[in-house]
């Protein structure tokens, strides 16, 4: 018994880790039981924590601090690193719509507090730490912090108003989208619909009947058009073709071809007659559709190629094999000869038996080399986050420099190394096992100090004169801005439930939020759409706190 009572009594790193494994092991079993048929999944280890902090359990709080900042800047940066690969695709479709959905939240929320000032009798210092509580945003915190004590007032108060409306703040997202969810949002709603997640590619069966392109070289005309192809397999007269770059195409011609989902129709004006058959069912025996031409899906494990453009391995001309397309994750892209090759890309290759054996040696296709996750590239891609974290960014008129702080650096880092990683040859390859771990292994240490810290005096905050008000017009600030901006968004039909998830976690800033989305909707649209809008948005936040303090306090 004083071995146990020794382990909580004496303040040590050994206590640290209990508790705080502890607060992980009971509030993540808590969090798969249901509530009404709703489940907080990860999010109830914050509250758990927030019980333990009001019963009088403490750590050191250097080590809080420490073991609540290295679970953030872990989550957030491999988070980043899983989205990272999509991420720029999506925001060149999505992007600026997703920013723009943000902002309105953003702008909607602060005109609410602004105007709240006036009903509530809330001094606008003190409304500025209700409004980075209720949006989860500490960042904005420090930032209203350095601008008040610039003017010769004290954040303390602020701090206290964080403090007693962050847990709200945090559950306010849930309770909005469970709420959109259960009036709004329809079973289409919760389908994906952001191209950029899914199979970009089409296969499709053509009979050259175009005049124009009897003897013609593929090559040739491939250079003539601005829709981009491969021809995978060849029919002439009952005989099958494996087509390189100088096969000459002749009326009649049958062909196999991959392409791009927006070129199917130049592909059917470009050949003439697209044939009545479906390729692109979800289980097709490739390898029986002729014998002496086969497809094989082949790993790149070679760390030299990683970053490499395919055109440059010349696998057609040395091995006498096409790649027709290339599986990144869960997307599948078309094999142009442009596209950047990263590590554990699986690359389908069409070619005949022999020919594929040598290009797999050539590629590696080392299956077990990929169980093992590079954890190495994970810590310095966290240390280069947050040494991006830290630089000050000075803006025209702003007393103090912007800083992107402990979360913004190293997701921004991770999106970075996530998408041109390849192109530094800079292998950041991690299993999606492995990642969904570390994300989860780094969120629930975040929460549990979080918690932890908050609940030391959650109860005597509470009971202030100015704490019930506080709560209420910092639950207001949480729930009114997402619920009305979710169902006007959701109204559009332009997005998914998924999408609009992510895009209002990551306007309030609550990773939170965005792991019960994750937990409740199938697919990965709410971390990409988050990570789309939370740069930006953390940014604006932290911006809108300075002139709030500089031209209304």
């Amino acid at each position: 018994m004083d071995l146990v009572n020794s382990l909580f009594s004496v303040s040590s790193a050994i206590e640290a880790v209990v508790v705080i494994s502890m607060i992980c092991a009971a509030g993540l079993a808590l969090g798969k039981v249901r509530f009404f048929g709703i489940s907080l999944g990860v999010a109830f280890v914050f509250f758990f924590g927030i019980m333990f902090g009001s019963f009088g359990i403490t750590i050191d709080h250097n080590m809080l601090l420490c073991l609540e900042d290295f679970g953030l800047a872990l989550f957030v940066y491999t988070l980043g690193l899983h989205v990272g690969p999509n991420f720029f695709g999506s925001f060149r479709q999505e992007g600026m719509s997703l920013n723009l959905w943000s902002l309105a939240v953003i702008v909607l929320g602060t005109i609410m507090a602004v105007v709240m000032t006036f009903f509530t009798g809330i001094k606008l210092p003190d409304m500025i730490g209700v409004l980075c509580g209720a949006t989860t945003n500490t960042p904005a915190l420090g930032a209203a912090q350095t601008a008040l004590e610039h003017i010769g007032i004290g954040g303390g108060r602020a701090a206290l108003a964080t403090a007693v409306t962050y847990p709200l703040g945090v559950l306010g997202v849930i309770i909005a989208m469970v709420f959109i969810r259960r009036f709004f949002v329809s079973k289409d709603d919760l389908r994906p619909r952001l191209t950029g997640e899914t199979d970009n590619t089409f296969i499709g069966q053509y009979l050259i009947v175009n005049p124009a392109l009897e003897g013609k070289t593929i090559a040739s005309v491939a250079h003539d058009t601005h829709a981009h192809f491969i021809i995978s397999r060849l029919w002439r007269a009952g005989e099958v073709i494996l087509p390189m770059a100088d096969t000459i195409l002749h009326i009649n011609d049958s062909l196999l071809v991959v392409t791009n989902k927006d070129d199917e129709g130049a592909m059917l004006m470009l050949f003439g007659k697209e044939m009545d058959k479906d390729w692109n069912k979800a289980k097709i025996d490739w390898n029986h559709i002729d014998s002496n031409v086969e497809s094989r899906v082949i790993v790149l494990t070679k760390a030299q190629l990683n970053g490499k453009k395919l055109g440059g391995l010349r696998l057609r001309d040395t091995y006498g094999v096409n790649v027709s397309r290339v599986i990144r994750g869960d997307i599948k892209l078309l094999a142009t000869d442009d596209l950047v090759l990263q590590y554990g890309d699986r690359l389908t290759i069409v070619g005949r038996p022999g020919d594929i054996d040598n290009a797999e040696n050539f590629l590696g296709n080392s299956v077990k080399t990929l169980n093992e996750p590079n954890v190495g590239s994970i810590f310095l891609g966290m240390v280069l986050g947050l040494i991006l974290g830290s630089i000050p960014i000075a803006l025209p008129g702003m007393t103090s420099p912007i800083r992107l702080g402990l979360a913004g650096g190293p997701i921004i880092m991770g999106i970075i190394v996530g998408a041109l990683g390849p192109r530094m040859h800079f292998i950041s390859y991690t299993t999606r096992s492995a990642s969904l771990m570390l994300r989860r292994l780094g969120l629930a240490l975040y929460l549990a100090c979080l918690g932890l810290d908050a609940g030391s005096g959650f109860i005597d905050t509470v009971l202030r004169p100015e704490g019930l008000l506080w709560i209420g017009v910092g639950f207001l600030l949480t729930v009114v801005p997402v619920t009305i901006i979710g169902v006007i968004a959701l109204k559009t039909k332009k997005f998914d439930f998924g999408t609009i998830c992510g895009i209002l976690c990551g306007s309030m800033a609550n990773p939170m939020a965005l792991s019960y989305a994750n937990d409740s909707i199938k697919g990965d649209a709410a971390s990409v759409s988050y990570a789309t809008v939370y740069p930006l948005g953390m940014f604006i936040r932290v911006i809108i706190a300075q002139l709030l303090v500089m031209f209304l306090v």
